[in-house]
């Protein structure tokens, strides 16, 4: 118990100091949790705007989702093509669904800073807060009639009317928790919880109206929010050539659990409302109405670069198309030029032999050719063999080329 309460303190300290500290920089509860509201959301900017990111990665793959889906019946296979394509396209699961629950997360230990304002905002110790509640029950039971878990609430309340009282009992105390704490807003107690039973009402006045209508509109935000996010993440909604699905889009899954949530979450402000102090739930309203805003700016940032990379899937895709219909000209040409549908075996075996059966008769015209002009030279040879035979009469074959009959004078005259 002592491990949890100081790790709950990790938290709920430090938003009770900034809590207190806009309560006396405004000087008004309503208006501290109004702004403690608006810079909540302006922290977790770098969380929503993941969040964002990939509530819209997630929404403009819808049309690849679905056909992954129709295309593998096994969840296993299905499944991987998944993680496949969410790891193409650089979708975090856990970016979105998880870093989406914080600003939900927050209302707890918040809860715990505005039940307990003796503690966090006016910074005494329990035990005193606890002899403050007790001092006040003998002096004002009337104030403590309803739920004891708000005990802080109405002690911080009334305060300031039995200062002497609890200066008596409680020697020491300090004089700012003397002062009390002011849950005035427009005229409503949002220190106190409205009562959801209009027919029990002790009074039809505006501190019970508005009172009334702070969860109302709390709830009114969240479908507004829920709605917005729903219409600007369809608007991005693509297939995978980068052309708007509107069909896809309002059958996605995300689109189908978006409307679910468009009901269940007003439902649950609604409860939450009625259940705590009016401050929690103006808290909600505020940082319902700074969400849509700050998902408008994050739709608008990221439409330009899905907008972007949609008009190159485009440009891919119809470069694509005039290929395909440039060969489906070229094959409608080879149709109209051979309309019976006649083609030549072209197989790669059938296609070696005759290339084979081409060399073989290639070196066959080759040797012959060759044949043929040896034929014809030695037929030259054989020719001038069987003409006059060189020499002298009396050496009618010495055939050499140098023979000179007269080389040495004419023996027969001699």
């Amino acid at each position: 118990m002592i491990l949890a309460f100081h790790i709950g303190d990790i938290i709920t300290v430090p938003f009770g100091y900034l809590l207190d500290w806009m309560y006396r920089l405004s000087g008004n509860y309503g208006m501290a949790m109004l702004l403690f509201a608006i810079l909540v959301k302006i922290i977790l900017i770098p969380i929503t705007a993941k969040s964002k990111k990939t509530s819209m990665k997630l929404s403009r793959l819808s049309p690849r989702i679905k056909e992954i889906q129709d295309k593998y019946t096994d969840q296993q296979k299905q499944g991987e093509a998944l993680q496949a394509l969410y790891k193409e396209e650089g979708v975090s699961m856990g970016g979105g669904c998880l870093w989406s629950l914080v600003p939900l997360l927050i209302l707890f230990p918040l809860l715990a800073v505005v039940r307990q304002p003796l503690v966090y905002m006016l910074h005494e110790t329990a035990e005193t807060a606890a002899q403050i509640v007790s001092v006040m029950t003998e002096q004002a039971p009337q104030y403590f009639t309803g739920n004891t878990y708000y005990a802080q609430v109405a002690a911080a309340r009334h305060i300031h009317e039995y200062a002497q009282v609890i200066r008596d009992a409680i020697p020491g105390i300090s004089e700012a928790t003397l002062a009390g704490m002011n849950f005035d807003f427009l005229g409503i107690d949002v220190g106190a919880i409205p009562e959801f039973n209009i027919f029990g009402w002790s009074a039809y006045d505006w501190a019970h109206i508005g009172a009334f209508l702070i969860p109302v509109f709390s709830a009114g935000s969240q479908v507004l929010s829920m709605f917005i996010m729903t219409k600007m993440n369809n608007s991005v909604i693509t297939d995978k050539n980068g052309v708007k699905d509107k069909e896809t889009a309002e059958n996605s899954q995300a689109n189908q659990t978006n409307k679910t949530m468009m009901i269940i979450s007003p439902l649950l402000s609604l409860w939450v409302g009625f259940t705590v102090p009016g401050a929690l739930s103006l808290y909600w309203f505020v940082q319902g109405m700074v969400s849509i805003a700050i998902d408008v700016i994050l739709t608008q940032h990221y439409r330009k670069i899905y907008d972007a990379e949609d008009a190159i899937r485009l440009q891919q895709a119809m470069e694509r198309d005039r290929i395909e219909a440039e060969k489906e000209r070229q094959r409608a040409e080879r149709r109209a030029a051979n309309p019976e549908g006649i083609t030549e075996n072209t197989s790669k075996k059938k296609l070696q032999q005759k290339q084979q059966r081409e060399q073989l008769a290639a070196k066959a015209a080759a040797a012959k050719e060759y044949a043929a002009r040896k034929g014809a030279v030695e037929e030259a040879e054989e020719a001038d063999a069987s003409g006059a035979l060189s020499g002298i009469p009396s050496r009618p074959y010495c055939k050499g080329r140098a023979y000179d009959p007269d080389r040495y004078g004419n023996h027969t005259e001699e």
